[in-house]
């Protein structure tokens, strides 16, 4: 099958591209792994005309967004559960509740988990997208604005950016009224299922243990968790300060139970590196995709007979396009 595979990539002239969290098969047959910001970059500027992207749907419409012309194909259409929490309706429902709030300049950041007709309503207002590897850097751009921030739709990334930078945070639909007029950083109620799994009497557990561990995590991890650990980061910033360490250092990792169990081996036969959690942490929506899916793909390409290619509305893409490109200029 993998032979197969192979074959068949470069036969229609196709890019496997798989995001981190996929399966480990998947991950070792694709031609190009990463996390968001790594696979809209570099999926996009790709010579092959077509793409066969392992992932969620946000992801593989980022892609085609970025580069209108080429094909876009996935395996499995599977859903992220935080980008299914915010679509137009409720975005256009949320800008309306800040303005009878008496906010009338309001710059919205969405974070790539969202859907292409959010990060179109998002470019409509000025407002720009951001991954968890440049949120910092969008933060700052947004500051500039002099506006109301609108960070949507994962409020610990949200919060922990604004903690981060000094700055007062409110969740819209959850705090008072006040709080949110006085926050520099209004965040929707949305979240990733997977991280909210990481709690602090995780990390009490580990220290207690093993003396000495570090405690490493994704920024979409509740706020009381980023903030006992001893480093925050994108999955691809996650691998590279893993990477740096010694083999010996012990290590618990709040993120997906795929990336942390492949993120280095055993030294000697002993573990170094653990899941922080006491439940297995797997995106169920990521863990869809097989290889079988992938060849399923793949032939039905052969055969012109493709199914789960991603088409969007040309006037959607357009103007979503403005605040992805805005982010990666500004990144």
């Amino acid at each position: 099958m993998k032979m197969r595979i192979k074959e068949l990539l470069k036969e229609l002239d196709a890019l496997l591209v798989a995001h981190y969290y996929q399966r480990d098969a998947v991950v070792e047959m694709a031609d190009l792994t990463g996390d968001s910001l790594e696979l809209s970059r570099k999926a996009s500027a790709s010579e092959k005309s077509k793409i066969i992207f392992c992932g969620v749907g946000f992801m593989g419409q980022s892609v085609k967004i970025l580069a209108p012309k080429k094909r876009v194909f996935m395996p499995k259409i599977a859903c992220c559960s935080m980008a299914r929490m915010i679509d137009s309706d409720y975005f256009d429902t949320s800008i309306a509740q800040l303005k009878e709030y008496g906010i009338a300049e309001i710059f919205p950041v969405t974070y790539i988990n969202s859907n292409a007709e959010v990060k179109a309503k998002v470019a409509e207002l000025g407002g720009v997208v951001c991954t968890s590897s440049n949120a910092s850097k969008i933060l700052e751009y947004a500051l500039k604005q002099k506006k109301k921030i609108f960070f949507l739709p994962d409020y610990c990334l949200g919060q922990n950016l604004a903690h981060q930078n000094g700055l007062k945070s409110a969740i819209l639909g959850v705090d008072s009224v006040d709080k949110v007029r006085d926050a520099d950083v209004v965040c929707y109620h949305g979240f990733c299922s997977v991280h909210q799994l990481f709690s602090t009497k995780d990390i009490d557990f580990y220290r207690a243990k093993y003396p000495g561990i570090l405690i490493v995590v994704h920024p979409e991890c509740k706020p009381e968790v980023v903030e006992k650990a001893d480093f925050v980061g994108s999955t691809s910033q996650i691998i590279k300060y893993v990477q740096g360490l010694d083999s010996n250092q012990k290590i618990a990792v709040g993120t997906e139970f795929n990336l942390v169990n492949r993120l280095r081996p055993k030294v000697n036969g002993i573990q170094n590196t653990f899941v922080l959690s006491a439940t297995k942490p797997e995106c169920p929506t990521m863990n869809e995709t097989t290889l079988e899916d992938v060849l399923k793909c793949l032939e039905s390409l052969k055969e012109n007979k493709p199914f789960n290619e991603i088409l969007l509305d040309e006037n959607i893409v357009k103007k979503a396009k403005q605040a992805l490109d805005k982010m990666l200029e500004l990144s």
